[in-house]
């Protein structure tokens, strides 16, 4: 059984249950059944480290891009900075990218430019996007809807409603669920978990950050996407193995660069 954490965040684990080493990180996850990491950029500053990590590590790849959160006035991305970030072997996707307007509704104008200039690159380069969405449906379908991209991308984290998630599905792009579809107040998000289709799942841990039940306020580690995809196939009535089969189907056709490994 091969599973994939789709989304995580190697450069800012907290490691200190792994005596601060990566490396038994890691492989504490492949014990586990874990067998590829996308290792997500954020920022700027971070595109040099997720890059690293992924020429570390022959089943790790990376994506590059400005978090919404990240986006201000002063270190606004410029398209041929996020081209050159992208055209590198490792660096599979682009992002994460999107839109929040839970944390910085004053800052939407910026964040919308930053994503538009992600699309673009994205149909550029046909690498696929990884999306951020939060409290931001109707701006964040907009803007997709007229990237027109060939090549899609995935709603990372989904948290959003069954409208939304049918209206990226039918954009072609892809639903990615981390340990929040465990929380105990999530039950309308499991509903959605249930209705993705087959073909248009992803898991992930989203680590650092989220640990799904019974690690729930811990660190998170990308190891635990074994819970994540444990609780999904037991939600949506499956075998864990058939799960994990299917959402590594869907990782390596949204990110096929990632095959080479």
């Amino acid at each position: 059984m091969k599973l994939i954490d789709s989304h995580c965040h190697l450069d800012r684990l907290d490691l200190t249950a792994h005596n601060g080493s990566l490396d038994a990180a890691l492989e504490a996850a492949r014990e586990k059944g874990v067998g590829h990491f996308l290792c997500i950029g954020v920022s700027a500053e971070n595109a040099a480290d997720v890059k690293a990590v992924a020429e570390r590590y022959s089943d790790v790849h990376c994506s590059v891009g400005i978090h919404p959160l990240d986006v201000s006035a002063d270190k606004e991305p410029a398209l041929d900075w996020l081209l050159r970030e992208l055209d590198h072997p490792r660096v599979v996707a682009i992002g994460e990218t999107g839109l929040d307007y839970h944390y910085e509704p004053e800052s939407a104008d910026l964040q919308k430019q930053s994503f538009r200039l992600h699309l673009e690159a994205a149909r550029i380069t046909d690498k696929p996007v990884i999306v951020h969405t939060r409290e931001a449906r109707a701006d964040t379908l907009v803007l997709l809807r007229e990237a027109q991209l060939a090549s899609a991308g995935v709603l990372h984290c989904f948290t959003e409603d069954w409208a939304m998630a049918k209206a990226a599905l039918d954009l072609g792009f892809y639903i990615s669920l981390s340990g929040i579809v465990t929380f105990r107040n999530a039950e309308a998000l499991r509903e959605v978990a249930r209705q993705v289709p087959a073909d248009r799942l992803l898991v992930e841990t989203d680590s650092p950050y989220l640990a799904p039940i019974p690690y729930r306020g811990k660190p998170n580690l990308p190891e635990y996407v074994r819970e994540v995809a444990e609780f999904l196939a037991s939600v949506r009535g499956v075998e864990l193995e058939k799960l994990a089969e299917q959402t590594t189907e869907n990782f390596y056709r949204l990110f096929p660069l990632a095959r080479a490994i």
